[in-house]
């Protein structure tokens, strides 16, 4: 049965309730939908399916957005309920008749609501009845595949004489060719005797000759290129001769290199610095890195100047000929007096050229899809105000969207959060996870060098025990930053490493442990078994995934399996996720930054930093007003 319907403004007043329910939620399902999916721009899903001890709920929900009101409709999830839908549109379009905006109480509702109940109970059993009684057969086939009777509908007749009859069903056009033998320059594939039959004038032993079109399909298909040349029939139906198929170019063969004897003239393979015999480096001293202020404590500039020159909206480059044609005193007359309400007709075109504007941009596909279906939803049935073209309607919600996606949730300022853990007299510990290769080394040398710079004392812990040169790399950057290093060396246990590490930042009085962790594919289960043990033992104050900016619609596939292996390998009960997100060589895609959103979008964290290039100075905040705006140039 169903347990709660509610409906409420979008400032989040609750209008009505239902009280003839009167069913006690548990959990809080209907907050949840509200941060997890209408606020996250996911509205344009089917459904939500909410988990709570002892409980299982599925929620479904409408708009009314002309008058900013939300339906929502909350049952077991087990039931299947089938008429939830029908009673949500006439509850919509009964309780809009009587809405006030300056109306507080709607008590006068529950007997309208009572009977829309009574009447979407009926329709669904009147439905499940109907089904029960004549199932219908499903009219969607596999292609090449008729159902028997239209088959016996529509076959052909061959008679005696040669004649063609036709039943009256469509199959005329696709079978006329291969009778009586008269092909009309008809390919056929040689060795096939049903069509050398067809061909010849041959006729079956039956009357009738039932066409299976799933063969007739292969013959034509067969016929059209056979191998290594073209069968054509003359107008009579014999086989001509075979038409030869214009032979490819042979490939050059390479060249087998010939090695002499004679070692390479190399004179210096090992570039490390040597050792004398008293341990001291024979290498000149290297000063600790000063390259000026971090790119971080910059603000950045971001230019309007150029919004004049991109008025073009959405699926403006991309209209049809058709489109175009009918002049502009209509599209101006449109705009002047309005539209009465927004359809999915009318803002199918604008969502569409959007969508693909944003694949363009290196936005995942299935990303690109919910936001068009979030913003269809929230304009569906909006009136357009005068002078406004839907095209512009239609981006400035998109705007709308992606601003609020890509704004954190809740704010996450390190510096604060070590100076509230240096006061408890704890380090403040951050881990860094990722896939091979993205710059997890390099970028946390970056933010140490940001750290230093508002006099934060930090200490390196080398976590990486899998990788070749993975120390060697960390200690580099540590000596030239002159911060400490934590070690062990390789082939040891990284949990036990990182909460070593951590002890002795303790002792020491280090603010900050920056963990560096081994690269690993999203699907390698002993490493993120490994991972996952390292985060739940030492529980860290912040995981931070890296992730290169170049990536497209794997990045999604990335960050959903670094989160579900996180939560399925963590053995306590409220299990630890990826906090922030952090995007390496971002100087290197140009205006391709749609990684940025589908990482945010699947993980619903932020992107703290974003590396943009070589030097420690190069390590920024996200501009979320630029990136909105190229994602909409």
């Amino acid at each position: 049965m169903l347990e709660q319907l509610l409906i409420f403004t979008r400032g989040g007043l609750i209008l009505w309730t239902c009280k003839e329910i009167g069913n006690a939620l548990k959990g809080s399902p209907i907050d949840t939908l509200i941060r997890s999916c209408l606020l996250e721009e996911r509205s344009g899903a089917v459904s939500f399916n909410y988990d709570a001890p002892g409980a299982a709920y599925t929620l479904k929900w409408t708009f009314h957005n002309d008058l900013g009101l939300v339906f929502v409709a909350v049952y077991q999830r087990i039931l299947h309920l089938l008429y939830v839908d029908d009673l949500l549109s006439m509850v919509k379009q009964s309780f809009s008749e009587i809405y006030d905006p300056k109306r507080m109480s709607y008590d006068d509702f529950d007997e309208t609501f009572r009977q829309l109940r009574i009447e979407a109970e009926a329709r669904a059993e009147e439905l499940r009845k109907t089904k029960q009684v004549g199932k219908p057969v499903s009219s969607v086939k596999k292609q090449g595949q008729v159902s028997k009777a239209g088959l016996e509908g529509g076959n052909k007749r061959v008679s005696e004489g040669g004649s063609k009859k036709d039943d009256g069903d469509g199959y005329k056009a696709k079978v006329s060719t291969l009778t009586n033998g008269h092909s009309n320059g008809n390919h056929q594939m040689e060795d096939d005797s049903q069509e050398t039959d067809l061909a010849n004038g041959k006729e079956n032993t039956s009357s009738n000759v039932a066409v299976d079109l799933s063969k007739l399909q292969k013959l034509r298909s067969k016929g059209v290129r056979g191998r290594g040349g073209v069968r054509k029939t003359d107008s009579i139906g014999n086989k001509s001769s075979k038409v030869a198929a214009a032979e490819p170019a042979k490939k050059a063969t390479k060249k087998n290199r010939v090695w002499d004897d004679a070692a390479p003239k190399q004179s210096k393979l090992d570039f490390t610095d040597s050792i004398d015999e008293n341990g001291n480096n024979d290498h000149v001293d290297i000063v600790a890195a000063d390259q000026g202020e971090s790119m971080m404590d910059k603000e950045e500039v971001f230019s309007s100047d150029s919004e004049s020159e991109d008025d073009d909206e959405p699926g403006s480059d991309e209209k049809p000929a058709e489109a175009k044609k009918k002049g502009w005193f209509s599209s101006v007359f449109q705009s002047i007096t309005g539209k009465a309400n927004l359809e999915r007709s009318d803002l199918g075109p604008a969502l569409k050229a959007l969508k693909e504007r944003l694949m363009t941009k290196n936005v995942a596909e299935e990303i690109a899809e919910k936001l068009c279906e979030s913003v269809e939803a929230s304009l569906e049935g909006k009136k357009l105000s005068s002078f406004t073209r839907i095209s512009s309607t239609v981006q400035a919600a998109m705007e709308d969207a992606l601003v609020r996606i890509l704004t954190p949730r809740r704010s996450i300022d390190i510096l604060r959060d070590v100076h509230a853990a240096k006061e408890q007299r704890k380090p403040y510990v951050v881990v860094f996870v990722g896939v091979n290769g993205v710059g997890k080394s390099t970028n946390l040398a970056k933010v140490a060098y940001w750290l230093q710079q508002h006099k934060v004392s930090v200490m390196m812990a080398a976590c990486d025990t899998f990788r070749s040169g993975a120390v060697e790399q960390l200690r580099t950057h540590a000596r030239r930053l002159q911060i400490p290093i934590f070690e062990k060396g390789y082939e040891k246990d990284p949990a036990v490493v990182a909460k070593e590490a951590i002890q002795e930042a303790t002792r020491n009085g280090s603010d900050v442990v920056l963990v560096d962790t081994a690269g690993r594919m999203q699907d390698n289960e002993p490493l993120m078994r490994a991972l996952s043990k390292l985060i739940n033992l030492n529980q860290p104050d912040l995981v931070l995934f890296v992730g290169e900016a170049l990536v497209g619609n794997d990045a999604v596939d990335q960050l959903s399996k670094f989160n579900q292996k996180l939560s399925d390998l963590s053995t306590s009960g409220n299990p630890r996720l990826i906090d922030g997100i952090l995007l390496t060589k971002f100087d290197t895609i140009d205006d391709k930054v749609g990684a940025a959103l589908s990482m945010v979008y699947i993980s619903g964290s932020p992107v703290m930093f974003v590396g943009c290039g070589q030097s420690y100075t190069d390590l920024k905040k996200l501009n979320v007003k630029a990136i909105v705006k190229t994602l909409l140039k």
